[in-house]
């Protein structure tokens, strides 16, 4: 599938989940209505927190959306060309329904059949473990399982590998990312996270934790799964672009700073080309 525009790909990702039983929930408020620990939704989960700690959704255990988020924990990151202050997320969720298995074959599916991204260009992580939950290995088999190259797996700490929470209590767990190779040159045999050619373009939350306020983590009864993908990366994956400003997201209000301005976007520099105005 040839997705150009923004409005492709979410109607194919959400055509996609709803195929595998998904309800189809609208973009949320960008100010928190169910987490008074945080200032803005920065992720899709913030307006779904009841629902993980055991309400009951009206629209039952698997929901699928694209949410605004404005996102401050990554503040320091914004500037380059893949990080934004607000940005649209995909994202679909189980809410103690089907878990690790399923959550990894289903963005493994969408990913490689409906978006045509090529296994040579993959790579994925696991948490390694630590004394507040093990290693994932349950998940790193579901990986290669489906292909990948054990090669193309790498185990990451808590600091890599472990969302939440959100605020400073609530559900979160290990999860499982994503990365896509975005240089011409092919890519390496064995996946170095650390090589800024790897591109983290989605991220499964396998959230079976709640933290307390004592800072312990504790089993969740109703164990989750919450994906979260970045329109803005994907767009510009598929695109073959290795700058998220120059997707048909960007690209009218650039060209229109261009012509106020009198000043062009991504002039190279040094040989380098520079994601600013000059």
């Amino acid at each position: 599938m040839q997705i150009k525009t923004r409005q492709e790909l979410i109607k194919a990702y959400i055509d996609f989940f709803k195929s595998k039983s998904h309800k189809h929930i609208p973009s949320a408020s960008l100010i928190p209505e169910n987490d008074p620990t945080v200032l803005f939704t920065t992720a899709g989960m913030h307006p779904l927190v009841p629902f993980l700690l055991g309400q009951k959704h009206p629209l039952g255990k698997r929901l699928v959306d694209v949410q605004k988020c404005v996102r401050t924990d990554d503040i320091d990151e914004v500037g380059d060309e893949v990080h934004h202050t607000f940005f649209e997320m995909l994202g679909n969720w189980s809410l103690g329904d089907y878990f690790k298995k399923e959550a990894v074959e289903f963005t493994f599916e969408f990913h490689t059949k409906i978006l045509g991204i090529p296994l040579e260009k993959y790579a994925v992580t696991c948490f390694l473990g630590d004394k507040d939950a093990p290693k994932d290995e349950e998940t790193a088999k579901v990986w290669l399982s489906l292909g990948i190259p054990k090669e193309r797996l790498a185990f990451l700490p808590k600091k890599d590998n472990w969302w939440g929470p959100a605020g400073e209590t609530g559900p979160c767990g290990p999860c499982t990312e994503m990365f896509y190779w975005k240089s011409d040159k092919p890519a390496q045999k064995k996946f170095n996270p650390e090589d800024k050619n790897w591109v983290e373009i989605g991220n499964d939350v396998l959230m079976e934790y709640e933290k307390t306020k004592s800072g312990d983590y504790k089993g969740l009864s109703q164990k989750n799964i919450d994906f979260g993908g970045g329109v803005e990366r994907t767009l510009a994956i598929l695109n073959k672009y290795n700058d998220n400003y120059l997707t048909s997201i960007f690209q009218p209000t650039i060209a229109e700073i261009e012509k106020i301005s009198g000043k062009k976007y991504g002039k190279y520099i040094s040989g380098k080309i520079c994601n600013a105005f000059i």
